[in-house]
């Protein structure tokens, strides 16, 4: 898997890029992930990418040059395409439905806007789809590339000790994740439930699922409307919600 962001600050991406799960995978060559200089395609010689908007309008914006530039360069250097996600506002909210599919591609690159975003033609020649990560608006899109890029990192194989690690935590089945203790015992007068002391690992299983359902119904109810849930789920939460 290889991932390129197109950006005006490269070292930002790469201080976040180097540590971590995300780090180590890609010293062990589980994927590639390059933080590419938007700047250093201009052909401006004070090296500016951007501009005042036609039409008037406060801010600037990214000019399309340096970053069609930038993209041909990463072309040539790949020998192929990538899929290009504009990191945007104004794009679909990313899910982890969508990081499964794009952790399934060979290469991708994040373009990363700035300032008040960039000139139209761009979107409109080479970028595939943008990407929100939420109705909130940041300085830049490096932020949200680097969280995409570590949500997809941790789905290849062989990153995580086992599929078994991302498949419980929340939103990969559509539900948020069950409560997680370790010791002490007792803390500050809450203990351990019983259940999970029992080494009994079916009922571990039933319990760590119930305790999902009802997380999920309580705070993130229309989750429950793409969960894959059988007749004893249903069940279940047909009974919390009696309960209420």
């Amino acid at each position: 898997m290889r991932i390129d962001i197109l950006t005006l600050f490269p070292e930002l991406c790469e201080a976040v890029l180097k540590e971590s799960i995300v780090g180590r995978s890609r010293e062990r060559g589980l994927v590639e992930i390059n933080s590419l200089n938007i700047r250093d395609h201009t052909t401006d010689k004070h090296r500016r990418v951007d501009d005042t908007p036609y039409g008037g309008g406060t801010g600037m914006i990214l000019q399309a040059q340096p970053i069609y530039d930038c993209f041909m360069a990463l072309c040539e250097d790949s020998g192929k395409r990538p899929h290009l996600i504009y990191m945007s506002p104004q794009g679909k909210v990313l899910t982890q439905e969508r990081i499964k599919a794009l952790a399934a591609m060979d290469n991708i690159a994040l373009l990363c806007g700035h300032y008040e975003g960039v000139d139209e033609r761009i979107l409109e020649e080479i970028v595939d789809e943008e990407v929100s990560i939420g109705d909130y608006v940041l300085t830049g899109g490096e932020l949200p590339a680097l969280v995409l890029a570590d949500s997809i990192t941790r789905m290849l194989p062989g990153v995580l000790a086992s599929d078994e690690a991302f498949e419980q935590e929340s939103h990969y089945s559509s539900l948020l994740e069950y409560p997680q203790y370790t010791r002490p015992y007792d803390w500050h007068g809450a203990e351990v439930p019983e259940v999970l002391l029992s080494g009994h690992h079916a009922n571990i299983v039933q319990w760590r699922r119930e305790q999902s359902l009802k997380r999920t119904q309580e705070r993130r109810p229309e989750m429950l409307k793409t969960a894959e849930l059988d007749k004893k789920d249903k069940e279940f939460l047909s009974k919390q919600e009696r309960k209420d």
